[in-house]
Formats: structure tokens, sequence, C-alpha cells
């Protein structure tokens, strides 16, 4: 595990500097997730790729952007990433991150045994969950990242990023999102999942949600790459991670693209979405 948390360290020092220097724009391709992919996609897909191969610890890799995993013989644990998150958010110069998921056996959220994430910002910043969950950032100057502190969520907080396209919410989930408004919450939304949950993590507390909506009722985001591995980091920082009805490490992958819809938060506002999302359950079956 330790010789993949430095590839992913040397990974991030690589794709923060395609980022500062390399062309935003886009290809003409999708990715396997029907993503417009730009140029960085395939650049940073390629970084990832050519570095956690070289680790003797990692089996197999499967990206985002790929259709299929990549495999070599040996090795014990299978990484599912999405190389760079956010990525139209780059020419207008906003935060953006990776994400890698670290699988034994199988890619199941019941096998997820670390993830990692890394913000591109002001300040490259990377978060490890084991056992804890620890925040580093990167000296740029010496090319490595250096341990700041641990990272715990407290029993409520302040913010909300609140996903999704708005007139395509169902009416019961506006009428949360607004209750929550109503209490003091505050709007802290860039359209970047990384970090917008990293906001979250770092100020204790707040709920990101990606609902299940009309025209997406499966939701957006993507169980291997972006769900699982937030939803372990959320849970080993003491908050809650659930698709409006059970926590979302117990639910299934029946493919490398599936998607679901997701809640990330403090066990106050995650007891808020479970209360009002079992209260309309009827309200989603289509």
């Amino acid at each position: 595990m330790t010789e993949i948390i430095k590839a992913i360290e040397n990974i991030a020092v690589e794709i923060y500097e395609a980022i500062k220097t390399k062309d935003t724009g886009k290809v003409e391709s999708e990715n396997a997730s029907g993503d417009i992919q730009v140029k960085l996609d395939v650049i940073s897909d390629e970084i990832v790729e050519k570095n956690l191969l070289k680790v003797k610890s990692v089996k197999e890799i499967m990206s985002e952007e790929k259709e299929k995993p990549v495999s070599k013989n040996n090795g014990t644990y299978l990484v599912a990433y999405d190389p760079l998150d956010g990525s139209s958010l780059i020419d207008v110069d906003l935060s953006v991150g990776s994400i890698f998921g670290i699988y034994e056996g199988e890619y199941s959220a019941e096998n997820i045994k670390a993830a990692v994430y890394v913000v591109y910002g002001p300040r490259v910043e990377m978060v490890v969950a084991k056992d804890v969950v620890k925040l580093f950032r990167l000296n740029e100057k010496e090319k490595h990242f250096e341990f700041v502190k641990e990272l715990k969520l407290k029993e409520k907080g302040k913010i909300i990023g609140p996903g999704g396209t708005q007139k395509n919410w169902f009416e019961f989930h506006k009428e949360m999102i607004d209750s929550l408004f109503k209490e003091g919450y505050r709007l802290r939304y860039s359209g970047g999942m990384v970090p917008d949950l990293h906001q979250i993590l770092l100020k204790e507390g707040g709920l990101f949600a990606y609902p299940a909506t009309t025209d997406k009722l499966k939701g957006k985001l993507r169980k291997l790459f972006e769900v699982f591995p937030f939803a372990y980091v959320y849970k080993k920082a003491g908050g809650e991670a659930v698709d409006g009805f059970v926590d979302l490490l117990t639910l299934k992958c029946n493919g490398y693209h599936d998607t679901t819809p997701c809640f990330f938060g403090s066990k106050y506002e995650i007891n808020k979405v479970l209360e009002t999302y079992e209260k309309n359950k009827e309200k989603l079956k289509g």
C-alpha cells in the first residue's frame, strides 16, 4: 500500500505540472462514461497508468477514461481512478482533482482498502484515508508531500454543495435543500466534486448532495471511481455517505461505470437526508 501512495504522490506532481503548462482544449472524443474529454484528461490518464503499472503491489488498474481494466500478471491491489475530475473547470482556472480507490480481490464497495484524492488549486493537497484520514500538502520546491493534520468531521456542519441540474430535482429534494438554507447553511458549490467535498471535510462538516433527478434516476457520479472512494474517506473521518436510503459502501456494482445518487456529510445532515428520502421513496419509482 505504501508504494501505491508514493506513486500517487508522483502522479500528482506530474499532473499539476501538466495543468500549468499543457493545452486545455477538447479532443474529438468521449470517455467510457460518456463525458466529453479535454486534452488534459488524456494526458492525466497516461500519467496515472505509467506510474501505477510500475508498482509491484498493483495487479490491475481501471480508469474512468477507459472501457476495460489494464492488467498485470502479479500484485495484490486493484486501483480504480478518475485521473482528472472536473477537468472542464480548468479553462476558467477553478480547482480540480484526482480520485483513487484502492481495492483488493475485486472492484466492490466491501473490498475497498484505502482511498486517496488530490486537489489541484492555489495549493496542491492530498488526502489519504486508511485507518484515519490524513491531509498532506505539496512542498513545490522539494517536490514532495508533507503531513499537515488528521481530518475529522463534526456532528453538524454549516455549508451545502448541492449538485445536479435544479430544474430536474424532485420537489421534495428541493424542499430539503431549502430547509437547510433556512437553518443558516451557506452555499459552497463549484461544480467540481473533489474541491467541494474537500471544502466540507476541511470545514469539518456540511452536506454534498448529488441526487437522483427526473432525467437521471440512477444519478450521475460513478461508484468505483468517485463515490466509493469518497464514501470511504467520509466514513473514516467520522461522517456518513448514503444514496438516500442506505450506506453507499453496501451498494453492489454491476459494471465498471455504474452510477448512483450520493450524499456525503456529517451525521446531522445525512440523518436529514435519510428521513426525507424515506418519507418520499414512492416518488422516486419510475
